[in-house]
C-alpha cells in the first residue's frame, strides 16, 4: 500500500492510496465535499488516462438526484408508505434541504466532484460503478443499532434540520472538508454516538471496500473517488478483508427484524384491555361501555388532531381516524399509513411538487405546500397523534378503576 499526498500533478494536493489486490490497481482518491480543488482533482484524474474504471462514493438514488433533476418525479409515493419507507424518505429529504443550504452559503454544490467524477466517466466511455450503500438502508440500519432515546434525539434533531434557516456551523463545514456528507448530516450526533458512527462510516468502509473487489468489468486500473474521511478505512478492508465480497455486501445491507419484547406497549395493551374487560365484569355494562368509549374517543380524537395540524384532506383524516381504535390489532400498519393513502389519491402530487421538493423541504410553509411532503405529515403527525392518544386512554382508564 502506498500513501500519496501529491505525488502526481492531476491530483491536485488531495490525499491519495495506491495499492494492488488480485491483479487491479487501485487509486483511492480522498475529497472534500465542498471544494472546487476537489472538483479540479477530479476532472484532471480522469482526463490522465490513466485508468479504465472509476468508481463512486455514491448509490444509485443519489446518482439519480445528482445527474438527473427530474428524477424524483419518478418516485413512486403509494410504494413508499407500503413499504415503510417514509422515514427514510423524510430523511432524504433533510439531506436534500441540509445540501440546498451548503451550496447557498459555499457557493458550491455539495457533492459536486462526485457528480463531476459520473459525469466525466461516463462522457469518457469508461467504465462506472457506484459504490456506496442506499441512503435509506443505512438510515434503517442506523434506527435498528440506536436506543429509545436516542432514536427520538436523532429524529428530533433531523426534523429542527428541515426547518433551519441558521448558516451551517463551522465544525460541520470542516467535517465535510475530511470528508462524509451524511456524518457531517447528523451533526455532533454522529460524533457523540459510537453506533451511529459505525454505521455511517466504517459499515459503508467495508461496504464499499467489498463492491471494488467484486467488479466484474474486467479493469485492471481502478481509480475510487470518495470523501476523505473514508479513504484509510477502505484502503485497509481493500488490502486485508479476507472475507468473500458477496458476503460482506449481503452482511450489510441486511435489516434485522426486532427481537426486544415491546414491553411498554403491551403493559399498555394490557392495561387497557385489562381494565376494559374488569369493567365489564366487575362494574356493569356501564362501566365497561364507559371504559371502552374512552379508549375509542381518546385514540380517535387525537388521531383526528394530529391528521388536522398536517393539513390533511377531510376524507385522509377520516381514515386515520376510523383505523385508529383497531391499530393493537394490526401494528405493523400504523393509522398514519391509512391517512397518507388516502392523501395520495385524493391530493395526487403533480410533477411540479417533485421537482419543488430541495426547496420546499427547506421551509415550513414548504411543506405544507408541497404535496408530497404533505404526505409525509399526513403520515408522522397520524401517528404520533395515535400514540398520544393510546396514552392518554391507558392514563384515564387507569384513573376511572382507581375510583
Amino acid at each position: 500500500m502506498t500513501d500519496i499526498s501529491a505525488a502526481a500533478p492531476h491530483f491536485s494536493d488531495q490525499p491519495v492510496i495506491e495499492l494492488e489486490r488480485d491483479g487491479v490497481h487501485y487509486t483511492l482518491l480522498g475529497t472534500a465535499h465542498v471544494s472546487k480543488a476537489s472538483v479540479d482533482a477530479v476532472l484532471a484524474a480522469i482526463d490522465s488516462g490513466r485508468f479504465d474504471a472509476v468508481a463512486v462514493e455514491l448509490d444509485e438514488q443519489r446518482h439519480k438526484a445528482l445527474t438527473q433533476p427530474d428524477a424524483m418525479a419518478q418516485l413512486d409515493l403509494v410504494k413508499v408508505i407500503r413499504e415503510k419507507k417514509v422515514a427514510p424518505f423524510a430523511a432524504n429529504l433533510a439531506l436534500a434541504a441540509y445540501q440546498r443550504r451548503l451550496a447557498d452559503q459555499m457557493g458550491i454544490e455539495p457533492g459536486a466532484e462526485l457528480k463531476a467524477a459520473a459525469s466525466e466517466t461516463v462522457a469518457r466511455g469508461l467504465s462506472l460503478q457506484l459504490i456506496d450503500r442506499d441512503v435509506g438502508i443505512t438510515f434503517r440500519r442506523i434506527l435498528q443499532g440506536l436506543r429509545w432515546w436516542d432514536r427520538m434525539k436523532l429524529s428530533s434533531g433531523v426534523v429542527a434540520s428541515l426547518f433551519s434557516h441558521d448558516d451551517v456551523s463551522t465544525d460541520d463545514i470542516e467535517r465535510l472538508k475530511e470528508g462524509d456528507m451524511l456524518e457531517a448530516s447528523f451533526g455532533e450526533f454522529a460524533q457523540q454516538t459510537p453506533t451511529l458512527f459505525a454505521t455511517l462510516i466504517d459499515e459503508r468502509d467495508q461496504y464499499m471496500a467489498a463492491k471494488l473487489r467484486e467488479r466484474g468489468d474486467g479493469a485492471k486500473h481502478v481509480l475510487a473517488v470518495v470523501g476523505a474521511g473514508h479513504l484509510k478505512g477502505m484502503a485497509r478492508y481493500l488490502a486485508e478483508s479476507r472475507e468473500p465480497p458477496a458476503a460482506v455486501t449481503e452482511r450489510l445491507v441486511t435489516l434485522h427484524e426486532k427481537r426486544n419484547i415491546p414491553w411498554i406497549t403491551l403493559t399498555l395493551l394490557a392495561l387497557v384491555f385489562g381494565g376494559i374487560a374488569w369493567g365489564y365484569y366487575h362494574g356493569g355494562r356501564d362501566l365497561g361501555r364507559d371504559l371502552l368509549l374512552q379508549w375509542v374517543a381518546w385514540t380517535c380524537g387525537l388521531t383526528a388532531v394530529g391528521a388536522l395540524l398536517a393539513g390533511a384532506n377531510p376524507l385522509s383524516l377520516l381514515a386515520g381516524t376510523l383505523a385508529a381504535p383497531f391499530k393493537p390489532f394490526r401494528p405493523g400498519l400504523p393509522s398514519g399509513m391509512f391517512s397518507a393513502l388516502a392523501e395520495v389519491r385524493l391530493r395526487k402530487p403533480a410533477y411540479p411538487d417533485f421537482l419543488a421538493l430541495r426547496d420546499d423541504a427547506q421551509t415550513l410553509r414548504g411543506w405544507y405546500r408541497n404535496r408530497v411532503t404533505r404526505v409525509v405529515l399526513v403520515f408522522m403527525l397520524t401517528n404520533l397523534g395515535t400514540i398520544a392518544g393510546e396514552w392518554m386512554a391507558g392514563a384515564r382508564i387507569l384513573g376511572k378503576l382507581l375510583h
